[in-house]
């Protein structure tokens, strides 16, 4: 974190937060930029907090968090800003009494700000029929692309966690496949049996084909031989929906997207969904559920008969 902003504050109110940076690094492993990111946001507080002559957590409360968040907004900080700074506090704040430091969490009757959230882009079930059927089977490059195509949908991956597949962290004959996420956090991912089927024939047709000398135990490779990149899923993907005649605009984490869809209009709980994508906090997920909301409200509009008459 840096020095500059806390150099003239006490002590009081740096300690807590340097000692809760390293928590998240050490016990929760979370990525250097996520730490820093938080780092920034609490020495912003704190120096606030120093102004106002508060000089230790014990003394916040609820209204320093509630003034420091209208200072925010009148400061024309965007929501988003405003909640990922929010965030970082309520994570101090639960530190804290994790700690013994505090006897309660002074944030848990702040209001977030309210933030807009896009709904993502889905396919439906026909078209991502129609791209899953686009690749080749007749080719090494084209059974690559189907087993890469079918393990995105069926397990919800993330494209880094993709890339980063090894042969030994995949196991077809119990249907799944061990990944790291962010934070370098491990899940397990289940693994269906169209994809099951699809990563056997890239195998045994497929994998030899782009095997060199300095190979390593990557399970998708490149032409040259190395693990295949995120830009070169994305071309991929690209590639086989325009050949499938997908009109939307396609980025490799609609997969994804579609995934979490589709297993909730199928009757999955959420909270499994959740496990499966490897989210920390439910609250992300739960977009899923107004995605499906959307749809049916679409549908309704479309199909109803008395839908369009005037109320």
């Amino acid at each position: 974190m840096a020095t500059d902003p806390l150099s003239s504050i006490p002590d009081s109110l740096v300690d807590p937060v340097e000692g809760f940076l390293a928590w998240l690094e050490l016990e929760r492993g979370l990525s250097s930029h996520t730490i820093s990111s938080y780092g920034r946001d609490l020495a912003q507080y704190a120096v606030y907090l120093d102004k106002q002559g508060v000089a230790d957590w014990a003394a916040v409360g609820e209204h320093s968090v509630s003034e420091w968040t209208a200072y925010l907004s009148k400061a024309d900080y965007a929501r988003s800003s405003q909640a990922r700074k929010l965030s970082a506090i309520r994570m101090l704040a639960r530190y804290l009494v994790r700690e013994g430091l505090r006897t309660d969490d002074f944030t848990e009757l702040v209001s977030a700000p309210k933030l807009s959230r896009k709904l993502p882009e889905v396919l439906t079930h026909e078209e991502l029929k129609r791209l899953l059927a686009a690749p080749p089977t007749d080719t090494p490059h084209g059974l690559r692309d189907r087993a890469m195509l079918e393990l995105f949908y069926s397990s919800g991956l993330r494209v880094s966690e993709l890339c980063g597949i090894l042969l030994q962290a995949i196991n077809l004959d119990e249907g799944y496949v061990r990944v790291f996420g962010k934070g370098s956090k491990e899940r397990i991912a289940p693994i269906g049996g169209a994809a099951v089927a699809a990563v056997r024939d890239y195998l045994t047709g497929g994998r030899p084909h782009f095997v060199k000398a300095k190979t390593g135990s990557a399970l998708f490779l490149s032409q040259q031989g190395r693990a295949i990149s995120r830009k070169m899923v994305w071309v991929m993907i690209k590639q086989h929906a325009a050949r499938a005649g997908i009109k939307k605009p396609i980025k490799p984490h609609l997969l994804r997207h579609s995934f979490a869809t589709h297993l909730l209009e199928g009757g999955a709980d959420l909270r499994a969904i959740q496990e499966m994508l490897g989210h920390s906090d439910i609250s992300t997920t739960q977009i899923y559920t107004s995605v499906q909301t959307a749809r049916l409200a679409d549908e309704h509009a479309l199909y109803h008969p008395r839908s369009k008459e005037k109320s």
